[in-house]
């Protein structure tokens, strides 16, 4: 860690005298606050407080090059009522946003804390490799990465990205162990029209550090396993939106009697024309652990549906149906949105299994299990 935060000041530092000339300056943020509950005991609300300011900075340097850079903190508390004599307190303030771009008219390098995110699936994602999105999530928010990202587009959309991450040593996206510490990642991917949609190929490499799941005594970073990650996807519209998208993870170590692991996910969307329009969507999700990339093993398998009506220009309301195929179990989620100019106001009502197993990356309580709701109040500025 302080490798990093050492040369990110040094870049900070580097780059001051070019952004103390900023031709625009921005200064956003938002504040949210919700409250969850259940409906059977233990109720066990929970409270929430979210501030996440943003400054934003840029630079033209000529007609086609331009210098900018992003700064936001994510700050947060929550309170666990498990009774009124046990309040379980956390919170914490971390960078949320930390980065330096360089973008010409075609390429762009950025280095820092940032959000990398691709893929054509929503609900199910297994191409989920550094993000953590959640569909649910009104505000969409997700952890970055630290990392450089450079990119390159072609006049016909062709576009290519190359990109190298140090320091991110907790869990993301899918991942099941952590990365070994002061070590590099590193991976790319293509992407390329084709039809009437976009195909794309996509690589990482890191080092996992399954130490902890060895459960012995060893020092920290004993087990070490090479992990190389591939995969394609790809979104057509055919007069439904269609897409697929499939990712392989081979860990290379003795420690696993199955090093593959297979996701794959098929989707289709479309939207009817009834009313405001009815908009809808499908995905089926399955991963599996197998010995031979292709081979058979044990998996699981998950199918949702997303139904999305607008009520009006300020409402909509949303419903999500998750079903586990191996467990026979239902998750449901209703939510009504209402949107103003910088205020946001949604409610949603859940109905879950008691163990939740859909965003097995959760870390803690999660606050959907069972039957409850959640109301939140956003005010952007």
């Amino acid at each position: 860690m302080k490798t990093r935060k050492i040369f990110i000041l040094l870049l900070i530092v580097l780059a001051a005298p070019y952004l103390a000339r900023a031709q625009s300056f921005g200064h956003k943020g938002l504040l949210s606050l919700w409250g969850t509950t259940g409906f059977q005991k233990p109720v066990n609300p929970q409270l929430g407080l979210r501030y996440i300011p943003e400054f934003s900075l840029a630079l033209n340097l000529s007609q086609s090059t331009t210098l900018d850079s992003e700064l936001s903190l994510h700050s947060y508390g929550t309170a666990l009522f498990n009774d009124f004599d046990d309040i379980q307190t956390d919170g914490n303030i971390k960078p949320y946003r930390m980065w330096l771009r360089f973008s010409l008219t075609q390429f762009e390098v950025r280095i820092g804390l940032q959000k990398i995110s691709f893929g054509s699936s929503s609900l199910l994602r297994p191409l989920m490799w550094f993000d953590s999105l959640d569909p649910r999530d009104p505000l969409q928010l997700t952890d970055g990465v630290y990392g450089l990202l450079l990119r390159y587009y072609f006049v016909n959309n062709t576009n290519i990205w190359v990109w190298g991450l140090y320091g991110n040593e907790k869990t993301k996206g899918w991942e099941a162990f952590p990365t070994k510490k002061d070590s590099v990642e590193y991976g790319g991917r293509l992407q390329v029209p084709l039809f009437t949609g976009e195909l794309a190929v996509t690589y990482h490499h890191r080092q996992a550090d399954i130490t902890e799941a060895a459960m012995l005594p060893l020092p920290e970073g004993t087990y070490i396993a090479p992990e190389e990650r591939y995969a394609v996807d790809g979104k057509w519209d055919i007069g439904v939106g269609f897409w697929v998208e499939g990712t392989l993870t081979h860990q290379k170590h003795s420690f696993f009697p199955e090093p593959w692991q297979r996701a794959f996910n098929i989707g289709v969307d479309y939207t009817i024309g009834v009313g405001n329009g009815l908009y809808a969507m499908a995905e089926h999700f399955n991963i599996a652990r197998t010995r031979k990339a292709f081979g058979s093993g044990e998996g699981t398998d998950f199918s949702a549906v997303l139904i999305r009506y607008p009520l009006s220009i300020l409402d909509d309301i949303t419903g999500i149906v998750y079903y586990d195929w191996d467990n026979k179990e239902w998750y449901r989620f209703v939510s009504w949105q209402r949107t103003y100019d910088r205020w946001q106001i949604s409610v949603m009502a859940f109905w879950n299994p008691k163990a939740f197993q859909i965003y097995r990356t959760a870390a803690g309580n999660n606050p959907f299990t069972g039957k409850g709701f959640q109301a939140t109040i956003v005010f952007n500025y």
